[in-house]
């Protein structure tokens, strides 16, 4: 058996949920068999978000860290935002920043939200539409699309992409309440239709600016191993936790580490 087999049967180094009073299914094999209870594919995932909902004092000392941290970062890259700003448009026509609509936390009602995610543009004007040309040389499994030599992405956009400052006005997002400082990834609409029982657990909880993917390698994972970080991060987090990955995420900012 190979190793990533290995992960997949047991949840592997990622995850260690079954030492864990939760109600996180650890592995797609134990998640399908929650999809045959009513509501189908979301049954597992609004478990999590039942069980994730009475942390009320975590909860609200994340929410308020969120707010302080973001405004914080914000106030203090405003300068500096404004001159990359310029910069990007002086390189490329178009707006600098760039929106894309991603699904958040799932509801109480068990319907998923949408926001809009902000940007610095990275990449010329209309890439998305050029992205469906480009899908067969996708390189990573499942449902997300990652490309070492992306054409479509500028001289500017490959260093802040390397080092994550395209994504420093999410910040704004945190601030609104759309995403929190630490989370799971905010995913396409289009990627979540292809997600499975084991994969919605993912939508649980408030999707975030920096994760366990993100410090773990990024573009050096699979989806699979992305699900599998993010379920286990759902599992453990704590105040400390975020503080560890807010730490770790520093590091990789500044050196670039298993960027796309």
């Amino acid at each position: 058996m190979s190793q990533k087999d290995k992960k997949d049967e047991g949840g592997g180094a990622f995850l260690a949920a079954d030492e864990v009073e939760t109600p996180v299914e650890s592995n797609r094999a134990r998640a399908a068999l929650e999809s045959a209870k009513p509501r189908g594919r979301m049954y597992a995932m609004e478990k999590v978000r039942v069980w994730d909902g009475s942390r009320l004092g975590y909860r609200f000392v994340k929410r308020s860290f969120d707010i302080v941290f973001s405004l914080a970062v914000l106030l203090v890259a405003f300068i500096p935002g404004v001159i990359l700003a310029v910069l990007i448009r002086l390189e490329t026509p178009g707006n600098p920043f760039y929106g894309q609509l991603r699904v958040g936390k799932v509801d109480a009602n068990g319907n998923p939200t949408y926001f809009k995610m902000w940007k610095f543009r990275s990449m010329v004007q209309g890439a998305d539409a050029m992205k469906d040309e480009l899908m067969d040389q996708n390189e990573v499994a499942g449902p997300m699309f990652k490309m070492e030599d992306d054409p479509r992405v500028t001289r500017i956009g490959k260093f802040i992409r390397k080092h994550s400052i395209d994504e420093f006005p999410q910040f704004l997002n945190v601030l609104l309440g759309d995403m929190s400082v630490v989370g799971p990834r905010p995913p396409l609409p289009r990627e979540v239709e292809e997600y499975d029982e084991w994969a919605m657990q993912r939508l649980a909880v408030k999707p975030g600016l920096t994760g366990p993917w993100q410090v773990g390698g990024r573009s050096n994972l699979d989806f699979d191993d992305m699900v599998r970080l993010d379920l286990g991060y759902i599992v453990k987090r704590s105040v400390k936790t975020d503080l560890i990955l807010i730490a770790q995420t520093v590091k990789v900012v500044f050196t670039g580490d298993g960027a796309a």
